[in-house]
């Protein structure tokens, strides 16, 4: 299904919010292809989740039939279901799946995510001798098998995966099957999406000749270029650089308390470098602000902050306004758990963040409580999370799938925008 060819959005499914906009006024770097006249692709879509890969294939508009999709997970697989009903989802381990069945399904494009825990920075960092990996290493004895070898692979994973031993078993592996590959470390903001999520990406293709972009024994960070030498950015057209110059470069920080290095205000838990930083992000005009990705609409009462919370992880917050351009990665934790699963909402934009907190440690705990509420600190909806992920407006959930699932699942999902790019550069159709 195109992207011009989108479903009416079900009763229920949490769309009522703005729409995103996404990245304005690409400029072009690689020479373009057309798609027409294209076979359509069969694509095998493991451990799918709640359709990431998917919605990114379509994004891509590269032709395309998923043939199967398949995961464990029987929240996920209601979800994917629920926006993909006409999809062969199987409900099962893929270890479960014998090399016959793989063969029967003749896809000619792999897209997977395989589980992240054995590999991320804040985990043990099990690696092969996790037993989540167990079906990532499945699949790699079984890719040599198969009677037919796909022509693309695209595997999305954690930053820290580009050392691991299992990313050099897959490496052997796909390079005497005879792939050309390209390994990407990418984040959202990139694209001019305020969401910082660095991310592993591997991209294969079957063929004797290398990729054109492709450079051995190196993690790109940056999308592939041909015809620049310039780094390929997403910038503001014409129209909205004329609006930007009616505005401070930066609405989201104050400019008259904002100092830099050791002459920084330091009211919260963060390192003057920390601050820098979150200014400079905040002053990226290739970056759109956070306002284009919020819903309209909602009951803000059910996503405040808890008092308890404020009062005890209120020096951990990273609190963003709407005009911001950046916020932090949203872990499957968020709403359950308060420090370090991604950032908070300060929906009071009138009030000075500063005025708050630089007498707070010596306030009262009535006090201070009452204090941080004048913020109106609020989680991001689980709706506007998806927005900044990339899934499209139609996206929903079930009613029944609750906020903390949702959270959870989004957490565990992908960038749908980068995905559907890296898609279109695999193809040759960028």
């Amino acid at each position: 299904m195109r992207r011009n060819q989108r479903r009416r959005e079900r009763p229920g499914s949490g769309g009522s919010g703005r729409r995103t906009k996404g990245p304005v006024g690409l400029a072009p770097r690689l020479r373009r292809h057309g798609s027409e006249g294209m076979e359509a692709l069969r694509v095998l879509e493991l451990y799918s989740g709640i359709g990431g890969m998917h919605h990114a294939l379509r994004e891509s508009c590269i032709p395309a039939q998923v043939v199967a999709a398949i995961d464990v997970n029987t929240v996920a697989n209601e979800v994917y279901k629920y926006n993909f009903p006409h999809t062969q989802l199987l409900a099962k381990t893929i270890e479960g799946i014998t090399l016959e069945e793989f063969d029967s399904l003749s896809f000619n494009m792999i897209l997977m995510s395989p589980p992240c825990q054995p590999f991320t920075r804040i985990g043990l960092q099990g690696d092969m001798s996790d037993p989540r990996t167990n079906s990532f290493l499945y699949i790699l004895d079984v890719l040599p098998r198969l009677q037919k070898l796909p022509k693309y692979i695209l595997l999305e994973n954690v930053k820290g995966f580009e050392v691991s031993s299992t990313r050099d078993l897959l490496i052997r592996t796909i390079e005497n099957c005879g792939f050309q590959y390209q390994e990407f470390l990418l984040s959202p903001t990139s694209l001019g999406i305020p969401n910082s999520r660095l991310r592993y990406f591997l991209i294969a293709k079957l063929q004797s000749e290398p990729l054109p972009f492709q450079t051995p024994g190196q993690v790109l960070v940056e999308f592939p270029r041909m015809e620049s030498e310039h780094p390929q950015k997403y910038r503001i057209d014409t129209e909205n650089k004329a609006k930007v110059k009616k505005i401070e470069p930066n609405t989201c920080f104050e400019s008259s308390t904002h100092c830099s290095g050791k002459d920084a205000i330091l009211f919260k838990l963060e390192t003057a470098e920390e601050i820098d930083r979150k200014y400079q992000q905040d002053s990226d005009l290739s970056v759109q602000m956070l306002e284009n990705f919020l819903e309209d609409d909602i009951d803000m009462n059910q996503y405040f902050l808890p008092p308890k919370s404020l009062l005890r992880y209120a020096l951990l917050l990273d609190i963003v306004k709407p005009t911001c351009r950046r916020s932090t990665c949203f872990t499957k934790g968020y709403g359950s758990y308060v420090e370090g699963t991604g950032s908070v909402l300060q929906t009071a934009e009138d009030v000075q963040i500063e005025n708050i907190y630089k007498s707070l440690t010596n306030l009262p705990q009535e006090e201070k409580i009452t204090n941080l509420e004048l913020l109106k600190l609020r989680y991001f909806t689980p709706k506007e999370i998806a927005n900044l992920l990339g899934f499209p407006p139609e996206f929903g959930f079930p009613e029944r799938i609750t906020r903390k699932q949702r959270y959870r699942l989004l957490g565990n999902s992908l960038n749908v925008h980068i995905v559907a790019k890296l898609i279109k550069v695999l193809c040759g159709q960028f």
